[in-house]
């Protein structure tokens, strides 16, 4: 079995591993991407025209056209639990098999947001960056995470994990999720009354800026905005002036609207944001959880099975090729 892996080096090096590569060349012969752009549309099609399974990056997207033009391909496999740019419809017609990681990142992200709870109620980064620029940094009246109130929006496993943590540290915290079955606000009240607001619902079209000018408007004036999910949640625009009118006290954030959802440089370039370069969920344990599940889904494969983590399985007619 010939597997291609998308990954940059330097992504390979981040995302990817040294155990996870050792164990998916015990699968197969893998070929491997050493370009620095990400591999993708034609130039992906031509690095897989003798490939049976793709183990793909998140910068790899899953086109329609990679099903319909690698005839040869069996199975492809998205290292991320994002697969929202794979043609999971296309791969089906042409019988590819298609799966995702589990998500192994919550205890990295759930540390994170409570890093830039910290950072934005003591100012940790701005007195960092006046003392590097020669400054004394001005004296400013902090705040103390227990007794405040932090607003989730979204209890899946992150949102369940930030919300244990912070009741931990004696946060009041409020939760809404009109999709789970739990003791919960309305997002309007979560709104108004959270001194921080975290919002953790899963990007779609129904959530497509979620925080937009209404919703920042019925936020508490002086509450922070922390936002390490998907920059797709936040009208940019509308959180720009939530801040310049100094209606927000602040935002952290580790996505945002640039490539590969990246923080808009715009916004993480103000004084009173705090910004990561969509890092949030890399720790060697969230990214060996990942890489390694890819492991596991090729062994799978290569024995004639739908691994844990398929999407599409009962579409898998390419599956008969692996008797030949």
């Amino acid at each position: 079995m010939r597997i291609l892996l998308t990954h940059s080096p330097e992504a390979r090096a981040l995302y990817y591993g040294d155990r996870a590569l050792a164990g998916l060349r015990k699968v197969g012969d893998v070929k491997l991407h050493e370009g620095v752009a990400p591999l993708e549309g034609d130039a992906l099609i031509a690095a897989a025209a003798d490939c049976d399974l793709i183990v793909s990056y998140r910068q790899s997207p899953g086109p329609a056209a990679v099903f319909e033009r690698l005839p040869k391909l069996i199975a492809f496999l998205r290292c991320a639990i994002d697969i929202r740019n794979v043609d999971v419809p296309a791969a089906s017609k042409a019988g590819v098999l298609v799966t995702q990681a589990s998500a192994g990142f919550v205890t990295a992200v759930a540390e994170q947001v409570f890093g830039f709870l910290v950072d934005l109620s003591r100012g940790i980064t701005r007195s960092t960056i006046d003392y590097r620029a020669g400054r004394v940094p001005e004296a400013q009246m902090g705040r103390e995470l227990k007794g405040s109130t932090l607003g989730v929006i979204g209890y899946g496993a992150i949102g369940r994990e930030v919300a244990r943590i912070a009741k931990a540290l004696g946060m009041r915290v409020l939760i809404h999720d009109p999709y789970k079955k739990v003791k919960q606000a309305t997002l309007d009240k979560l709104l108004a009354q959270s001194d921080y607001v975290v919002p953790l619902a899963v990007a779609t079209a129904e959530t497509e800026n979620l925080i937009n000018e209404k919703t920042l408007r019925t936020m508490k004036r002086g509450a922070y905005l922390i936002n390490v999910s998907r920059g797709n949640l936040v009208d940019e625009g509308a959180l720009e002036a939530a801040l310049a009118s100094g209606h927000l006290a602040g935002c952290a954030m580790d996505v945002g609207r640039a490539p590969d959802q990246m923080p808009t440089p715009r916004l993480a370039a103000r004084p009173d944001v705090i910004a990561t370069p969509h890092t949030a969920g890399l720790t060697l344990p969230a990214i060996e959880h990942q890489s390694m599940e890819t492991v596991a889904q090729a062994a799978a494969i290569a024995k004639g099975r739908a691994p844990k983590g398929a999407v599409n399985a009962r579409h898998w007619t390419r599956k008969a090729r692996l008797r030949k």
